[in-house]
């Protein structure tokens, strides 16, 4: 779908985000935004200069403090907005985080994906749902060349990967139990909401300022003049401008609303193109070219780093073939973009001027 259909679609829509505060959710609340939704965000209150507050989206929604945890809290917003679509973003989203927090991990990741889908069981306005995972739900056996497709095991290493992999097995039971008509909940119900669950891979994009991530550790010891260090220099990942997903996201849960959206209902992974993932020393060195200014980096390699997962492609040929879809930038395109919003930071620009701009250039352009 163009930008236009999508704003066509999403105007006038009542929208209930998860994790709006977030780097990821305030992105989509903006895109939201621009398309002329009625957008109501449940989250923690964002960090001091996070990009939610860089943008000031406040003003343009309805924004509740609320934890993912408290389902009472959670379930009384859902019911008093009533919207018709759903998305799911928030959670503990960080590797490292997760061995010094597995069970605040799991209580946010898990438990409150449930109490998420338990709120929607009993909000008969939602007519579609997305959760949004991640590329880590896969078990990884390092296999060099392997791009993972959506019907292999589920079972992440870590805390967080293993989380999330939770998170996914429990929305296809909610699916099964609860929003199918071949369910006893769903006999004779005349509609039921749609669900969706996207696998994206590492995402990249201005306004992320969270700590232990590739891109924001290169912006901090750049602007100190300090070389970069990078701890997993040889780990291929499938990293993918931010804007690639959040279209995707916004197109599943709009085409699963419709009629005959039955059909659109899945699990899909969301990356680049195959030729596209690679190692974070390569995406250094992307950093320190569109940079400049004497940018550079070096190998930090952690001989006893907590383990993650040391090769992970995405197959992204369910997308295609469901949607149509095609990514619109390459790596190298996705890390110049990134690149040209924190320089924009830096500068002091206006940060919200600049990053609608950068969400109309995503939409209206291709792959070169």
């Amino acid at each position: 779908m163009h930008f236009q259909e999508l704003k066509a679609f999403y105007q006038g829509k009542k929208v209930f985000l998860t994790g709006h505060t977030g780097f990821k959710g305030a992105w989509l609340s903006l895109i939201l935004q621009m398309m002329g939704a009625k957008c109501t965000g449940y989250a923690l209150k964002e960090e001091p200069g996070a990009l939610f507050s860089l943008l000031n989206l406040e003003k343009g929604m309805h924004s509740i403090e609320g934890d993912v945890r408290d389902y009472d809290h959670l379930r009384k917003a859902m019911q008093e907005v009533e919207p018709e679509l759903v998305f799911h973003l928030a959670a503990q989203p960080l590797v490292r985080e997760s061995y010094l927090f597995p069970r605040e991990t799991y209580e946010t990741n898990v438990m409150g994906t449930v109490n998420l889908l338990e709120a929607v069981r009993h909000c008969p306005s939602v007519r579609s749902v997305l959760n949004v995972t991640t590329d880590k739900v896969y078990e990884n056996p390092d296999q060099e060349g392997h791009a993972f497709t959506e019907d292999e095991k589920l079972d992440g290493h870590d805390p967080y990967s293993n989380s999330k992999s939770c998170s996914e097995l429990l929305t296809h039971s909610y699916q099964k139990s609860f929003f199918s008509e071949d369910s006893a909940y769903g006999k004779g119900k005349k509609f039921l909401p749609r669900i969706s669950t996207a696998r994206a891979g590492n995402v990249i994009g201005g306004g992320d300022f969270a700590k232990d991530r590739i891109i924001p550790d290169c912006v901090r010891k750049s602007i100190k003049g300090e070389p970069i260090g990078i701890r997993n220099p040889y780990s291929v990942r499938p990293y993918e401008h931010v804007l690639e997903p959040l279209f995707v996201y916004l197109e599943i849960v709009a085409r699963q609303a419709g009629e005959g959206g039955k059909q659109f209902a899945g699990y899909y992974n969301v990356g680049p193109e195959l030729s596209d993932a690679i190692t974070t020393g390569a995406l250094a060195e992307l950093f320190v070219e569109f940079w400049g200014e004497n940018a550079s980096w070096e190998n930090q390699a952690e001989p006893n780093a907590p383990h993650e997962a040391g090769f992970l492609q995405l197959s992204t040929e369910k997308l295609k073939k469901v949607f149509g879809w095609q990514p619109r930038y390459t790596v190298k395109e996705a890390v110049e973009k990134t690149v040209d919003w924190y320089k924009a930071w830096h500068r002091g620009e206006d940060l919200r001027k600049f990053s609608e701009a950068q969400v109309l250039a995503f939409a209206s352009e291709g792959r070169n």
